[in-house]
């Protein structure tokens, strides 16, 4: 783990509790995640809860950002609803995170203990999935 840390992105913060806030309602939505674009652009989504294991809001932000032309995300912070603050991303999450973007940094903590860190610090010894693909021919 390299423990490196970045600024923390407060305005994405924000966008994610905003979001928690006015749009997470009952059992359903019950998180919220903002995402930052390379160029400079927030993209908010909550996730889409149900029994079978419906997708969390980081992974529907990667789809509404691409949905936008969104396609290099720099930064992420998921929040939780009824004031829960910062939620650091499951273990799935993460791996997708990853693959997708292995060069993100995701905003984690809680309180006044927020930090931005590199997706890698928070999946060590990472599995690769493109290093275990067969090569197509």
């Amino acid at each position: 783990m390299t423990t490196q840390t970045h600024p923390v992105d407060h305005e994405l913060i924000e966008a994610a509790a905003r979001i928690a806030r006015t749009r997470c309602r009952g059992d359903h939505h019950t998180m919220a995640a903002a995402a930052r674009a390379a160029d400079g652009r927030i993209v908010t989504a909550v996730n889409a809860y149900h029994f079978t294991g419906g997708p969390c809001a980081e992974v529907v932000v990667i789809g509404t950002a691409a949905a936008q032309g969104a396609y290099d995300l720099d930064t992420i912070v998921a929040v939780g609803d009824r004031d829960r603050g910062v939620v650091s991303p499951c273990g799935r999450c993460r791996q997708v995170l990853f693959d997708y973007f292995p060069t993100l940094k995701v905003i984690v903590g809680n309180g006044d203990h927020v930090r931005t860190v590199p997706v890698t610090d928070l999946l060590p010894e990472t599995y690769v999935w493109s290093d275990h693909q067969l090569d197509a021919e």
